[in-house]
């Protein structure tokens, strides 16, 4: 289970459900968002894939001499790009100044807006610090993963990660995701592009 301390004070839980395929073996997980122990929201259908792929985006980003290292001197700082748009239409829509790493919505197309949503964006902030005597200075650029939650009443709450804490996270996700039969071992020890996984739906032989 992953476990989010956000800015308002309170608790939130992602808890990793195992989708089945018609034999009963699980092969995907699905989110279970809970706040303080009640139920927040389910989202994120056969999300593991991708949640998996970013863990590993995420570790490769924080390694030294990466060029999110090289960008980023600060370890807390390191995040991967968002994927570039490759669609022509996508190219002219203009650029998100929080780009999403993530946004898992509710389940079932089904449900009414504002059942349930998880998101994850990344925030860059400018500090001016002043160097000595207050003579001069320069700005002190930051990054840090804002993930968002809204639940069924449309609250909404948010938690401000560092890289190593969102890589924490995206670990113990991962970690959940195996015990509850989900294997994503291929994805995170291996190149996110060479990574092989079968298509939902599937009937999966572990």
């Amino acid at each position: 289970m992953g476990e989010l301390r956000c800015v308002d004070g309170s608790r939130l839980e992602v808890i990793m459900v195992p989708v089945r395929d018609r034999a009963g073996t699980p092969y995907e997980v699905t989110l279970e968002l809970q706040r303080d122990g009640r139920a927040f929201g389910v989202v994120g259908e056969r999300c593991g894939y991708l949640l998996a792929t970013l863990a590993r985006r995420v570790a490769d980003a924080r390694v030294d001499g990466s060029p999110a290292a090289r960008a980023w001197p600060d370890p807390a700082d390191r995040f991967p790009e968002p994927p570039a748009a490759t669609d022509a239409t996508e190219d002219r829509r203009p650029v998100s100044r929080e780009p999403e790493l993530f946004a898992f919505r509710r389940r079932d197309r089904g449900e009414t807006p504002g059942t349930g949503e998880l998101r994850c964006t990344l925030r860059t902030t400018c500090t001016w610090l002043s160097g000595p005597d207050h003579r001069g200075g320069e700005w002190r650029l930051s990054r840090r993963a804002v993930v968002e939650a809204w639940g069924p009443d449309g609250q909404g709450v948010r938690a401000v990660l560092t890289s190593a804490e969102l890589a924490d996270l995206l670990t113990a996700l991962v970690v959940e995701a195996r015990l509850v039969g989900a294997d994503y071992r291929d994805v995170v020890t291996s190149s996110p592009v060479r990574a092989r996984h079968a298509p939902s739906g599937a009937i999966i032989d572990y």
